[in-house]
This record gives C-alpha cells, structure tokens and sequence, in this order.
C-alpha cells in the first residue's frame, strides 16, 4: 500500500529535484521545468527500456485533477510499464514524472500519494474483507477507532456495509473488486492507478462495474487512471483516452474526439470498426477536401494539414455509411458510391450491410430498423455518407 508522499532525506531525492546541465564553468545543478499547476500527474519526454527492449519511447501526458484517464492500447504496446512508472515500481530510463507538481523519478511507491489495483487483486485470503481494507492503514500507524472509522466509510462507499467480516472466499467476483477499490481508497490517494482490473468479470458484471467506479470517482474526488485493451471500456469510462502503440501515444482526447477524428489508420481500425477508402487529395480548403479513389471522387472533412496530390487514406465508420435502393438516395448527402450488397446480418440493434463497390473494394454499413424497403444480398444498391462524417487519416 503506497501511503501519502511525506518528507524525504536530501540524499534520497538529490537525483529527483534536480537536471544535471553543463555549462562553462563545469556541470552545474538547475531545477527542471516548472510542472502544469493544474496537472495531477505529468510525464515529459519519458522512455523506459528494459535492455535492448524500448517499452516506452519519450511519452508526455498532462492528466487533470479528478480525471478519468485510460491508456488503451494492444498487449505489448507500454501502458502498464507507464502506469507502474507513474506508481513508482518502474524508474524511467529517460525523462521526469510529476506527481502533483513535484518530480518523483526517485520516490519510491510508499512515498507516493498513489494506489496501485493490480489486474490480479491481491486481497489476502486469510483475513475477512475488514482487515484486507484496514491493512494498509495499520501500517501507516493509525489508532483502532480511526482505522475503523475509515474502513466502515469506505465499505459505504463501494456498496458493501455490512460485509466487514466476511471471508475473502465467500464473495462474489464483484464483490472482491469493490474490496480490492475499498482498499485502495481508504488511504485517500490522489491519484489511483488501475491496471486492467475488471478483466477477469463476466460481461454484464464488468458493464456495472464500469458504471460503479466513475461514480466512485465522482464521489471521492481522484484522479484515477486506468490500463485498459478493450475500447468499448475505454469510451464509456473516461474523462479523456491516450491511444498507444509500440510505446508510443499516437493520439489523446475525449472518447468522441479520438473515435469521431481519428488521425491514423491504427487509431481508426483499434478504436471499432471503420471503412477506409484508399485515395488521392485533389482540392483541400478550410473545411473540406475533395479526394479521387476507385470508385469515383470523396469528399472528406481534414483534421489536419493536408495538401493536394497526397494519398491518404479516408475513413467512415459503418454507423455513418447509409445503403439504398438506387432510386431512394437523399439527394442531400454529398458522397455516394454504387455497390451490390453481398451479406445481410441481423446483430439485434442493427442490421449488419457488407457491401463491394465496382472496383471490389469491401464496404460495411450498420443500419437500424426502419420502415425502408429491405435488401438482399446481390442487389445493386447505393452506398452514401455525409462529409462531416468521413474523416482523412494522415498516418
């Protein structure tokens, strides 16, 4: 259990507080940068390299106070190593960590105002769920009526009065993740680290759960940052999402922004599913760009620079991309390329097009229940999409 960061000898943060620097007279010790004042944790330029392996390649983040922030990224691609560097279990190879403003490259993890709940929770299964809550605060010293004041608040919090003595063997699988966020709040850390922990929960349990830690997190006032590879999770949970890959943050905003405006085709196809459209920019302007592809031109809405006489690729998400007869268009939607359906799927709330245009290029449409004439597969049908919803993709 990491307890609130508390005062440290000289010796022990020499390394953390200062930047070595050369200078003419000889090396000289300066102070780095000045964090964001508004930052709960802040990393600049952090790499981590485990031998010849780079897990983590020069990283800046700026997470909020009171932010749920998610790291979602495939196996592999460095959000637990950044999650256990923030927590203090890794160290950097490179660059510095901030913790409220204070670098802690050097402090180590029960000197930190963090908590740690691992994806394997760790409770101890030869005390009751009292005393797995209470442990970490008896370690840091407190007298038995505090202790219990705080354990008994805590049970409150996570829905579980009244279950202090029972058996960690005896709860249910929800049950022990409140326990292990019980926990790990109890000592008030400002900023909680979760390192995919409702992976092992069936899916409706896991659904609840998402919805019980960000109203926990409302609750308490913390920041709470969360390792997760499942973009569903990732979208309904967070404040803010850094998508990466190979040790790398490839794009940070809001659910909306990264899965509306996607800036590369990773990000594109990670984040859901996504048609992407190989094409070549012919016109660009302020608001839009016209592009020419195989089945005829696009148009698209930039997100970033781009300049005529550039391939690209253009990205629409299914729920967008519309299928009709081909005498039932909207004359007002602008892109419309003819294809023929070739498998209709009934997935519940939508109904799943897969469609190829005339150049052969594969095409998928979701389309709710609706009073328009049904298609089957080897019709000729039109595919269409708004401008504002197809999106040119720059990596």
């Amino acid at each position: 259990m990491a307890g609130a960061v508390g005062p440290a000898s000289e010796s022990q943060h020499a390394v953390s507080e200062i930047v070595v620097k050369e200078s003419e007279g000889g090396p000289a010790m300066v102070r780095p940068p000045v964090a964001s004042p508004d930052a709960a944790v802040e990393l600049r330029e952090v790499s981590k390299a485990f031998g010849k392996i780079h897990a983590v390649k020069g990283v800046s983040l700026q997470i909020g106070q009171n932010e749920f922030f998610s790291l979602l990224g495939p196996s592999g691609c460095g959000k637990t190593t950044i999650l256990r560097m923030i927590g203090g279990f890794e160290q950097p190879t490179k660059g510095l960590v901030y913790l409220n403003g204070r670098v802690v490259n050097h402090v180590p993890p029960y000197r930190r105002d963090t908590n740690l709940i691992f994806q394997h929770l760790a409770l101890f299964s030869h005390l009751d769920v009292f005393d797995n809550i209470a442990f970490g605060l008896r370690m840091k010293g407190l007298d038995g009526r505090a202790v219990r004041q705080k354990v008994l608040a805590a049970l409150e919090l996570v829905d579980l009065a009244g279950f202090e003595s029972r058996r960690i063997t005896q709860l249910s699988g929800g049950q022990k993740q409140r326990v292990a966020i019980a926990r790990a709040l109890v000592n008030e850390p400002s900023v909680l680290l979760l390192d995919e922990p409702l992976g092992a929960l069936d899916l409706r349990l896991r659904m609840q759960m998402q919805e019980e830690l960000k109203e926990i997190r409302h609750r308490v006032g913390t920041t709470f940052i969360y390792v997760t590879h499942d973009q569903t999770e990732a979208l309904t949970m967070s404040d803010r999402i850094a998508v990466m890959r190979d040790g790398l943050v490839v794009q940070v905003g809001t659910g909306r922004e990264v899965y509306g405006a996607p800036r590369t085709r990773f990000v594109a196809t990670f984040l859901g599913d996504s048609n992407l459209l190989e094409a070549r920019v012919t016109a660009a302007g302020s608001g839009a760009v016209i592009v020419e592809g195989a089945d005829g031109q696009i148009q698209a809405t930039p997100h970033t620079d781009v300049r005529p006489g550039g391939d690209f690729f253009v990205s629409v998400r299914p729920e967008h991309v519309q299928v009709w007869h081909p005498d039932e268009v909207d004359p007002g939607i602008e892109n419309r390329l003819e294809v023929r359906v070739r498998e209709v799927t009934f997935k519940g709330a939508f109904t799943e097009y897969r469609l190829v245009t005339r150049s052969g290029q594969a095409l998928i449409a979701h389309l709710p229940a609706g009073p328009r004439r049904a298609l089957v597969p080897g019709d000729a049908a039109v595919a269409a999409w708004r401008r504002d919803d197809c999106v040119v993709l720059t990596g």
